[in-house]
């Protein structure tokens, strides 16, 4: 367990979306990675009910630690402080310094009235991948608070989902020992129109989170949808921001994830298939993706030391037409910056590749989606010890053979490797 030394606290009380029992939310500096993080602090007032509940907390936070994609706010690490009238769960998590969705929209309607729709597109993309993410865990995870104020967007465009825990944490801390209740209450009015109708029964499940998500689209296309002086905001508000969408492939994505039927809702992977979003990627970003996924191959700066070694006057692809002179494309034409840049933006997850993925279960210790009873029978088995693949492929040939009849076609390759 890393030691709690290693953060620097600091009183600056800042939000990362509402989680149940958090009682404050500060900003601090990891000293190790010297970084801003953020210090969440989790009260519980009966000492007895803690201890009762601390295996489940610390397994709970372990699993927590294993959650990892680009577009879903990091768990770093925990702390248990034991005091003795009270205990309390200190736990640091990423810190979003741009600030929260609802913020950025708040900010944007003073000058449009609408979105770019491009930027919508990424942003929903983004999103999905993260959903699509939690919900093909085995078992799937539930995000169960995604609202505009839990989704968080940096300067850069890359956007995060935050709350993670959220479901987690009402599931674990008992309700009667954990401080913060008010707020949480005053919020969870605010944003009750991002709740399917189905949430908090025991038939709810992954479908709540492609509600919320169809909210969030509407809202980050009209920017914001009007309460009418209302505390919360009404179906009728929704429905006349869904009917004022002007394009009807728009209009008709967000309406089909409002479905009231939880069955009818489509998923996170279907969406993303959706004639609204879905599109053919450029060569360019699948061969940075390709990169990135592979980059344990390659040695450090390899992007950098290959195109110094290229004549800024070679042409690397030509496109001939028949009717016309061929468009030639030379090395010159690439900014190594602007190549840098992009490889940056993949790799921090701005350009998500989920359109070209297979849906895929990613194993996850059941503990995270279990309930606290199946939690106490149900244990995570260690995985078995892999051996680490070292061999490299430096050559490949194939050949492509038809038969005397050509009815037949036979295909030989070989593959040239190395051993580390």
């Amino acid at each position: 367990m890393p030691s709690p030394t290693c953060v620097s606290f600091c009183p600056l009380q800042v939000s990362q979306g509402n989680v149940p029992g958090v009682e404050s939310a500060s900003l601090a500096m990891d000293t190790e990675e010297g970084v801003e993080v953020v210090w969440n602090e989790v009260l519980f007032s009966d000492k007895k009910v803690f201890k009762a509940q601390e295996e489940k907390i610390k397994e709970m936070f372990e699993n927590l630690m294993q959650v990892e994609h680009p577009n879903i706010v990091k768990f770093h690490k925990y702390w248990l402080d034991m005091k003795e009238s009270q205990a309390r769960v200190i736990f640091i998590t990423e810190y979003m310094s741009s600030g929260s969705l609802k913020q950025f929209l708040k900010k944007t309607k003073k000058n449009h009235k609408t979105m770019n729709v491009k930027a919508w597109k990424r942003w929903c993309t983004q999103i999905l991948s993260a959903l699509s993410y939690l919900h093909s865990c085995d078992p799937p995870i539930i995000h169960g608070n995604l609202t505009c104020d839990t989704i968080f967007i940096q300067h850069n465009g890359l956007i995060k989902i935050g709350s993670v825990w959220h479901r987690l944490f009402v599931n674990v801390f008992p309700d009667a020992s954990v401080h913060g209740k008010a707020r949480q209450h005053r919020d969870e009015q605010r944003n009750l129109h991002f709740f399917a109708p189905e949430y908090g029964s025991d038939e709810d499940d992954y479908a709540i989170d492609i509600f919320s998500f169809g909210i969030c689209a509407l809202e980050m296309a009209v920017l914001e949808i009007q309460a009418n002086g209302d505390i919360a905001v009404s179906k009728e508000a929704i429905i006349t921001a869904g009917q004022s969408l002007e394009d009807p492939p728009m209009r008709e994505f967000t309406q089909s994830c409002l479905r009231h039927e939880a069955k009818l809702r489509p998923t996170a992977h279907d969406l993303l298939f959706h004639r609204v979003l879905f599109e053919v990627h450029s060569l360019k970003l699948l061969a940075a993706h390709c990169l990135i996924n592979n980059q344990y191959l390659l040695p450090e700066n390899c992007v950098e030391e290959k195109t110094k070694s290229f004549d800024p006057n070679a042409v690397m692809a030509e496109i001939k037409h028949e009717d016309r002179q061929g468009v030639q494309l030379k090395y010159s034409h690439v900014s190594p910056l602007e190549l840098d840049k992009f490889l940056e933006d993949v790799k921090n997850g701005i350009y998500p590749l989920m359109n070209f993925a297979s849906s895929r279960l990613h194993p996850v210790p059941r503990a995270l989606s279990l309930s606290q009873e199946q939690v106490e029978t149900v244990k995570t088995p260690t995985p078995e010890p892999q051996e680490t693949e070292t061999r490299k492929v430096v050559q490949m040939h194939c050949n492509l053979e038809s038969n005397e009849e050509g009815t037949k076609t036979h295909v030989s390759d070989m593959v040239l490797q190395t051993f580390s």
